[in-house]
């Protein structure tokens, strides 16, 4: 990929790249802990991803909200990788506010809580200092 981006003159310092974790697959029988993908997804970026690219936007790949917060921050907390890890997550922010919103608009100020708790998660995961606690305060 970076080859051909070379080829391309594209300029890597311009760019934010959006891939998913390495992470099992759904079908898999055995599901990784939240260090084992965090280190492994490290791995594979230092191998692959010139420093030059300021910036690595997570795609959720299906992941449950709290477990993708839960893997960000720990790559985060692990550091060692010259770019900023930051989320670029659909359903691992819409799933919980489109369950308190349920189609009803009186749950609209329910949606809009879920929406902004999930956000501020994924921001405190983005910097390695979101806690499972934090989720408590929510419910």
């Amino acid at each position: 990929l970076f080859q051909e981006l070379y080829v391309a003159r594209v300029k890597l310092e311009g760019m934010v790249l959006k891939p998913n974790m390495v992470v099992p697959g759904k079908k898999s029988l055995k599901q990784a802990s939240v260090d084992e993908v965090a280190e492994k997804t490290l791995r594979v970026l230092k191998e692959c991803v010139p420093a030059a690219v300021p910036g690595i936007a997570f795609l959720s790949g299906g992941q449950s909200d709290v477990d993708a917060t839960a893997r960000l921050n720990a790559m985060n907390r692990l550091g060692g990788g010259p770019w900023k890890l930051t989320f670029s997550y659909s359903r691992a922010l819409q799933a919980a506010p489109q369950k308190a919103w349920s189609g009803k608009v009186e749950n609209a100020g329910a949606a809009q809580q879920a929406f902004a708790h999930r956000a501020a998660m994924n921001g405190l995961a983005s910097i390695g200092k979101w806690s499972p606690e934090l989720e408590k305060q929510a419910a």
